[in-house]
């Protein structure tokens, strides 16, 4: 039996209809030092008059609001409840918020909004925040096989007993402010919304109706970070900074499937990290340690298309390769990688990142981003050939000639035909 649904008015107000100005929404003015001049962002689907964004909270789970919405389990235009929710630890302000070139992509006051907004919540404005940060342990089997084999040791602070790390987490929502987002892509503004608005099917008219609103809270998953140490260290150069940025893979990551190296490479750096922000009594670098960890599944070709592509490079003519690696990945999805590094550093700015002492990452397309942002990087940690699976000696063996940092010989054509039909049987 149907459950009844709030009640709507019979009457849909298209967004793009004249009068549906934004009246009483407060101005975005982004890049601004004070959070009161740069203003609140405000994405209400209930009092539209508030609105200065395109787009809902959530991300990709709004459409799983709507749903709840539907099927009478939300009430429409329920208002979060902010009490006891507020960080567990204070990150920033730093000097990059207030640089419009630095970040696009987050707000960076979205985790401050029920102190630095009180008085717009107080006022009836539907604020929600965009970041949350808290704490937690993270227990992971290679961590306790690390310390089983002597390579890490407990401290009691970092690394417990029980072979538990402790994290400070932090969640985020993406936020993008078009004009930054049309800039770090070098292409115009107008471009930028009109092909957002096309390829989405025509979902946000306001992209190519309502040039007036520059902030878009994209249907698109967010970030996790995860802090080893004490998270204000991050902002000291001073300070030896280990880190990886790291894209989703389920697959590995969850499950352990051996085709690529993302788990291996993911554990590696947790336990480089580790280490990194252990004191050095304890054998550590007394230093501050950081995950990264974007959702871009299948190099943000998504998991269907990646399934895809394992079945194409498996029934190749010849078998599996690494020259014809990245080739049967362009063939089934027109494109060999979807991630796009350019809006990746701006969670390294929000942090208040000047130096990364050790980039746990073979990846020059993020180094290149990390760097051109303006952020300094030391050694370069490479995943040891001990962890990498044999199904996965095809893909390294292909990134590498491609351009990943190795401290070891490139692969010419030669090689690579060597490792032709050696990672899959």
């Amino acid at each position: 039996m149907a459950r009844d649904v709030p009640s709507t008015p019979n009457h849909i107000r298209l967004t793009s209809h004249p009068g549906q100005g934004t009246t009483g929404a407060p101005a975005i003015q982004w890049g601004a030092a004070d959070p009161l001049l740069r203003g609140p962002i405000v994405g209400s689907t209930v009092n539209r008059s508030q609105r200065n964004v395109i787009g809902t909270h959530s991300g990709s789970y709004g459409v799983y609001r709507a749903l709840a919405v539907a099927a009478g389990s939300l009430e429409r235009g329920h208002r979060t409840d902010l009490t006891n929710t507020s960080p567990t630890d204070v990150i920033g302000p730093h000097p990059q918020w207030a640089d419009p070139h630095k970040i696009v992509s987050i707000d960076p006051w979205g985790a401050m909004v029920a102190r630095v907004y009180a008085d717009y919540i107080e006022q009836g404005y539907d604020i929600r925040p965009t970041l949350a940060v808290t704490r937690a342990h993270i227990d992971l089997p290679e961590i306790r096989q690390a310390m089983a084999f002597g390579r890490l040791k407990a401290d009691g602070e970092v690394l417990l007993e029980n072979g538990s790390a402790v994290v400070t987490k932090v969640a985020v929502e993406p936020v993008w402010w078009l004009p930054g987002v049309a800039e770090r892509f070098k292409v115009s503004e107008g471009e930028l919304r009109r092909t957002l608005f096309e390829e989405t099917g025509g979902m946000y008219p306001e992209l190519v109706t309502r040039s007036d609103i520059e902030v878009f809270l994209p249907p698109i998953g967010g970030q996790t970070i995860y802090i080893f140490g004490n998270p204000q260290d991050l902002a000291n150069p001073a300070v030896t900074l280990t880190a990886r940025v790291h894209d989703e893979c389920n697959g590995s990551d969850v499950f352990g499937s051996d085709i690529c190296t993302c788990r291996p490479y993911l554990t590696h750096a947790i336990e480089e990290c580790i280490a990194g922000a252990q004191s050095v009594a304890h054998g550590g670098r007394g230093g501050v340690g950081l995950i990264a960890y974007s959702r871009k599944e299948g190099r943000a070709l998504g998991e269907v298309t990646k399934f895809l592509v394992y079945n194409a490079r498996k029934r190749q003519v010849g078998g599996d390769s690494a020259d014809k690696y990245f080739l049967r990945t362009e063939c089934v999805a027109g494109v060999q990688d979807m991630r796009f590094q350019e809006l990746m550093p701006d969670v390294l700015h929000w942090l208040g990142i000047r130096k990364i002492h050790r980039l746990v990452s073979m990846s020059n397309d993020k180094y290149d981003a990390i760097t051109g942002s303006g952020i300094e990087v030391g050694e370069r940690v490479k995943i040891p050939d001990s962890l990498v699976p044999a199904d996965a000696r095809v893909e390294i063996e292909a990134k590498i000639a491609a351009g990943y940092f190795t401290d070891g010989s490139v692969p010419d054509e030669a090689q690579l035909a060597a490792v032709k039909g050696r990672g899959l049987s």
